[in-house]
């Protein structure tokens, strides 16, 4: 399975690294340019017109390499349907805001629609699943040999639905600067492959197309960016990363190795929280809280430096746990 999974991230990058220049310019021709926050920091005013939606060259990496593994490797196929379900909904609000020129895309009960329905069928895959079932590991605990392994019961019907749209929601908001959200996203596949080699769970291959895939897009997508990845990318990766996690039963490292998804998400909620309690008051100078750094007078290559140093560190504090 080592090389079958080595294989993978190989040709996913390949894909990637070949589709982006190829993608770019025809995604400059139709003008799907990134549209940019007035209010944001300044800095980021250049970056309009920058192709956004690359997150097709993220998925159409991901899924060429998957198909190779399928018929081998079934588990694929339900981390796959998460995968590409929230992509899709990415696309279309993408779409909307881009090519229709409405603003707020997809609004957020038809975006959270599409979450819920492609959970609900995940969910019940897990639920019938002999080798996945309601029970999660807890960290730290001894790991799958000796570990404990918490059994949710019917309560894991509403934990899945909570470990999908809070992951998918926090890899969205961690998509806001050149290269964070790829280079965070990277380490955390990279994680999931380990563990996926090392229990023999299936989905390694899957796990390593998006370590490849992410690793051809990030050329293109360092600072400065020649493309970004749009919801169509961060909607799939929150997708696949919380369904890699609960595939390997492994749900409660996600806050762990995805501390800064995590981050990300309370950031905002404490300021929308604060600002309409106090009428106007703010936590942070802009959230999410990678724009509160920058307007700190951090460098965006800093704050992507940092938030990546720390998502490494925590992986290896999370494989501890195991």
């Amino acid at each position: 399975m080592i090389n079958e999974t080595i294989l993978a991230i190989i040709i996913s990058f390949a894909i990637s690294a070949v589709l982006c220049p190829i993608v770019i310019p025809f995604l400059h021709k139709l003008k799907f340019g990134q549209q940019v926050r007035q209010d944001g920091p300044q800095t980021h005013l250049k970056k309009a017109g920058t192709p956004t939606m690359g997150g097709l060259i993220i998925l159409g990496s991901i899924v060429v390499t998957s198909l190779f593994y399928i018929h081998e490797y079934p588990k694929i196929i339900p981390v796959l349907f998460v995968t590409v379900g929230f992509g899709i909904i990415g696309f279309l609000d993408d779409y909307i805001k881009i090519v229709m020129k409405r603003s707020e895309g997809l609004t957020p009960w038809q975006k959270l629609a599409g979450q819920i329905l492609i959970t609900g069928i995940f969910t019940y895959y897990l639920m019938n699943s002999r080798d996945v079932g309601t029970q999660i590991l807890v960290p730290f605990t001894g790991g799958f040999e000796s570990g404990i392994m918490l059994d949710l019961g019917y309560l894991y019907i509403p934990f899945v639905f909570l470990v999908l749209l809070g992951t998918d929601n926090g890899v969205n908001f961690t998509d806001g600067l050149d290269g964070l959200c790829t280079s965070v996203t990277i380490l955390v596949a990279t994680f999931l492959t380990l563990i996926a080699l090392g229990e023999k769970s299936g989905i390694s291959p899957i796990t390593g197309a998006v370590v490849g895939s992410l690793l051809g897009f990030l050329l293109f997508n360092v600072y400065p960016a020649k493309v970004f990845m749009g919801d169509t990318g961060s909607l799939a990766l929150g997708g696949f990363v919380a369904a890699s996690a609960l595939m390997m039963q492994l749900p409660l490292f996600i806050p762990i190795i995805g501390f800064i998804y995590l981050l990300e998400v309370i950031s905002v909620i404490l300021q929308v929280s604060c600002f309409k309690l106090t009428k106007g008051k703010r936590i942070f100078k802009m959230a999410p809280i990678h724009h509160h750094f920058e307007l700190c007078g951090w460098s965006e290559t800093r704050v992507v430096a940092v938030f990546a140093i720390v998502t490494a560190v925590l992986c290896l504090v999370a494989y501890l746990g195991l």
